[in-house]
């Protein structure tokens, strides 16, 4: 998607970008969720559907074609995943909160990987981590071209995606409030008496994370 930069970014650069690790790794477990890949378990947790289909003793549908005459893949198929989606769903082998699918080797090294490649477009800076100008920019340009969306109905996978990596909670909360809560990518709302709402960390390990600053004084440099 062109940011009038001349530099396309996908949703998963764009949540690194905005939000560092943890912002890309919620984006990849939207996306798995949304293909039906991946559902909140217990509160804080996530686990993919066919492990919550294997808890309920159902059994895996049917082979209809010989083994000699292969079907394609299908669309959710792990292999037309990109690497940090991929990588997210084969951490979820077994129920993890979001910290420790972030943490997971495989995770890691996709991320490392979305790392270097911004490094090299010169949006990313290794020492201290943060954006540079140029990044700036372009996430400015994808906001304008994509403000947060008031609601899900009529949104295209893609847009809900890059909301999410732009705008982060204030999406999921829009997008897939249910979801979001009970799998822990958003903080909880309470009320206290007397002192109205106030948020807490979600079950599974608080915020986590680093997101990427903008630089020292001056605007950073490019």
């Amino acid at each position: 998607m062109s940011t009038g930069t001349s530099i396309r970014l996908r949703p998963y650069e764009v949540a690194l970008l905005r939000g560092g690790p943890r912002a890309a790794v919620t984006v990849a477990v939207v996306a798995l969720h949304l293909r039906g890949d991946v559902e909140a378990g217990r509160p804080g947790r996530l686990r993919t559907s066919e492990a919550s289909s294997e808890a309920a003793g159902q059994a895996p549908p049917p082979q209809t074609s010989p083994p000699s005459q292969a079907s394609p893949a299908p669309a959710s198929s792990p292999a037309s995943l990109p690497p940090l989606a991929e990588a997210v769903r084969a951490a979820l082998a077994r129920p993890a909160g979001l910290p420790q699918v972030r943490d997971h080797a495989d995770v890691r090294a996709a991320l490392a990987e979305l790392q270097a490649g911004l490094r090299a477009a010169g949006l990313l800076r290794a020492f201290p981590p943060h954006r540079t100008r140029t990044a700036r920019r372009a996430l400015d340009a994808l906001s304008a071209e994509h403000p947060l969306p008031t609601s899900r109905k009529g949104l295209p996978e893609s847009d809900a995606l890059m909301a999410v990596a732009l705008y982060g909670e204030p999406a999921l909360h829009v997008l897939v409030p249910r979801f979001a809560l009970r799998a822990g990518l958003i903080t909880r709302a309470e009320v206290t008496e007397g002192k109205g709402f106030h948020s807490r960390s979600p079950r599974g390990g608080g915020t986590g994370g680093t997101a990427y600053s903008c630089g020292g004084g001056g605007g950073g440099s490019d």
